[in-house]
């Protein structure tokens, strides 16, 4: 039911687009046929209604086009965001907490999003060396999937006495939330291991095996999981990881076969692809993939990324109808 209800809107924005493109083809025709009155003052307002019309219907037509794409059937999933310190060491750490601090406010601002976490690993001098979350909501997927891959910062960093510029790297990785009809996981496929909890935390989380490590056999996939109080709640958000781990690789393999038809603009199945370099020193931010730069780095790393994650969903549509129209 939910699977109809949200194929049903999707086609009723297409009727009613379609409909009010229809319209104005019929008010354009009639508009023409004004011009020709001889009646000067019908004659001038046919004329001016003539100009907006062939302004209006081919933005009409842009807006329709995007809408008549087959449509993803992932689009409307949660995401299990996951970002990690890549080379860099402690620098790298706190860049991490920094994008870790970027998406949380971003998500937050964003209406009808709610915001997980299901693990943090933190770094030394206030940086994070890992952070899973979970984020739900209409769209998320759809609207997050795009910032998978490599991020690289060019800074001075605050451990660096000389004030020469570093660059570091963190990678962030957007998952679709998988259901469990998505794919079946045979319980003689997966090593489950328990242990003793490590780092800050409760009674519950120091003192009794409540960790949780399962690993895929099949794929060699690991997820580790000890930031619940209980070996239950800890399997539960573990299965939780790997199920969509597992079916990221899925969309990996699919991604990887269309790219060898056709090249993708905008990368979601390469995590090692660099897609964007935040450089301080300029107060840049550039999305490599698109040629997207703006100077506003602070604003940025305040979550403020509507106008970047816009381009980037602008860009994606382009390029499917231009495939398609190939």
């Amino acid at each position: 039911m939910a699977s109809l209800g949200r194929e049903h809107q999707r086609l009723s924005l297409v009727v009613q687009q379609a409909a009010r493109l229809e319209k104005m083809d019929e008010e354009l025709a009639q508009a023409r046929e004004l011009l020709s009155f001889d009646d000067p003052e019908m004659a001038a307002e046919a004329k001016q209604e003539v100009a907006r019309l062939e302004l209006a219907i081919p933005e009409a037509e842009a807006a329709l086009k995007p809408l008549l794409l087959p449509p993803d059937p992932l689009h409307d999933r949660n995401a299990i965001f996951e970002i990690r310190a890549g080379t860099g060491g402690d620098e790298a750490a706190l860049f991490a907490a920094d994008l870790h601090r970027m998406y949380t406010r971003y998500i937050e601002r964003h209406g009808g999003w709610r915001i997980e976490t299901i693990s943090l690993s933190d770094g030394t001098l206030g940086g994070l060396k890992e952070a899973i979350f979970k984020v739900s909501g209409h769209e998320a997927f759809g609207a997050l999937r795009f910032e998978s891959g490599v991020h690289r910062v060019q800074r001075v960093p605050a451990t660096e006495a000389a004030g020469r510029i570093h660059t570091s790297a963190a990678t962030v990785a957007v998952l679709p939330e998988a259901d469990e009809i998505d794919l079946k996981i045979e319980d003689k496929d997966l090593r489950i291991d328990v242990f003793r909890s490590s780092g800050p935390g409760g009674q519950s989380v120091n003192t009794t095996d409540s960790a949780v490590r399962i690993t895929h056999i099949p794929s060699g996939l690991v997820v580790s999981q000890q930031d619940q109080k209980s070996q239950l709640q800890n399997k539960i958000r573990a299965m939780e990881v790997l199920r969509s781990r597992l079916l990221d690789l899925k969309i990996a393999e699919q991604e990887a076969e269309r790219s060898r038809m056709r090249k993708s603009q905008v990368s979601t199945g390469d995590r090692s692809a660099k897609i964007r370099t935040y450089n301080y020193p300029q107060s840049r931010v550039t999305d490599h993939r698109i040629g997207y730069t703006t100077h506003d780095l602070a604003g940025v790393m305040d979550g403020k990324i509507d106008d970047l994650m816009d381009a980037l969903r602008l860009a994606d549509i382009e390029e499917k109808l231009a495939g398609d129209g190939a």
